[in-house]
């Protein structure tokens, strides 16, 4: 019998998630990012659910060519553009769009042959201070882009860096407007929290952004970018991964027992706990503090002592009748329609659901499920 722990993704909801990102940008065409393998849910597992996008942007050449090789035809953004000049080559023959941020990359373009010119994105940066032309420095890359064969349509993209946050996106977008005031060209400013929380949702706040295009990142997996002020139930968001595993074994503790590694969690009364198939090389969060929450059979409880490599053990107060085989959710979806958000497991772990997503090991099985 294999080891009980698994993760599914749910197609349905990826879908749904994109339904949201249109309609918070009514009037724009949505990119699905699938960049890090699309968010650790696998590109080829989460296509069937992100093919309701107008477009996929991601990093990689090769996760570019995945994507054609599942049949989409459509357009595909390369966020960071080439990093090498025969990248160039790549993006003639997958019919590949991809960003300019940097002078190298235009004297790549200009060294370019193809008989077929390029869509190209040029990047300000706005304040993020990442990728991309200063103020200053952008309409002259622009310029040069105009006069080369190599590049036919030329669209301005930019990347807000406090769009979760309180200090918002009024700053930059204050910088790419005046910077970009006379030019001509498709605009792609938000990301996905810039998405909602600057968008048409009734949750937005102000200003509100525009563009031709948004990139609906963390939020097609269902995680909440501005999460702890907004939550995936405020912005109607659905779990596109659960990672569930089932009880393994159970112990009955009395006042003084300790549990684990470093005795870190010491009983205080009389407790059942449970072991779960689980552990950091699953993927799961090592620093998860005891109290971070659980669900076992469908009912919150919270994890007690250190996270070790293989297991994790739970505190079975609540769940007088769990025992051996009992399923427990990680995160996701679990029994009788309940749910552990992501994020309210990143966060006692002092990270985000991103990063949880995309460290799922390659020892989980993983199954698509609608």
């Amino acid at each position: 019998m294999p080891r009980p722990i698994e993760a599914l993704i749910h197609v349905d909801a990826l879908a749904h998630n994109i339904g949201r990102a249109r309609e918070a940008a009514p009037d724009a065409r949505v990119w699905a990012v699938v960049k890090a393998n699309a968010y650790g849910h696998g590109i080829e597992r989460a296509f069937d659910g992100l093919r309701g996008a107008d477009g996929f942007a991601l990093l990689d050449f090769d996760e570019a060519r995945r994507v054609r090789d599942l049949g989409w035809r459509g357009p595909i953004l390369m966020l960071e553009g080439c990093f090498e000049q025969r990248d160039l080559e790549l993006c003639s023959r997958l019919d590949l769009w991809h960003a300019v941020h940097c002078e190298q990359q235009i004297d790549w373009l200009a060294e370019h042959k193809t008989h077929t010119p390029h869509r190209v994105f040029l990047k300000l940066n706005s304040g993020m201070n990442r990728l991309g032309f200063t103020p200053t420095a952008f309409r002259g890359a622009r310029a040069r882009l105009e006069l080369l064969p190599q590049v036919d349509e030329i669209s301005l993209m930019t990347h807000f860096s406090d769009a979760d946050g309180d200090r918002g996106i009024a700053h930059q977008l204050a910088v790419f407007e005046a910077t970009t005031a006379d030019m001509a060209g498709e605009r792609t400013l938000s990301n996905s929290a810039a998405t909602l929380r600057h968008g048409a949702d009734p949750l937005a706040t102000t200003p509100r952004v525009g563009g031709d295009w948004v990139r609906a990142g963390i939020m097609s997996y269902g995680s909440a970018p501005d999460y702890p002020a907004r939550t995936i139930a405020d912005w109607k968001l659905r779990p596109a991964m659960t990672l569930r595993s089932k009880l393994i074994g159970v112990q009955q503790l009395q006042p003084g027992d300790t549990v684990g590694y470093g005795s870190a969690f010491t009983a205080e009364a009389p407790m059942r706990i449970g072991v779960v198939a689980c552990g950091y090389a699953d993927g799961y969060p090592r620093h998860a503090p005891t109290g971070t929450p659980v669900l076992v059979d469908g009912v919150r409880t919270r994890i007690v002592g250190r996270v070790s490599m293989d297991m994790i053990t739970v505190d079975l107060g609540p769940l007088p009748k769990a025992g051996i085989g009992s399923e427990v959710t990680l995160w996701g979806h679990g029994p009788a329609d309940s749910l552990l958000p992501i994020d309210e497991v990143a966060r006692p772990a002092g990270t985000i659901g991103y990063e949880l997503m995309c460290a799922l090991a390659l020892r989980v099985p993983v199954s698509v499920t609608a």
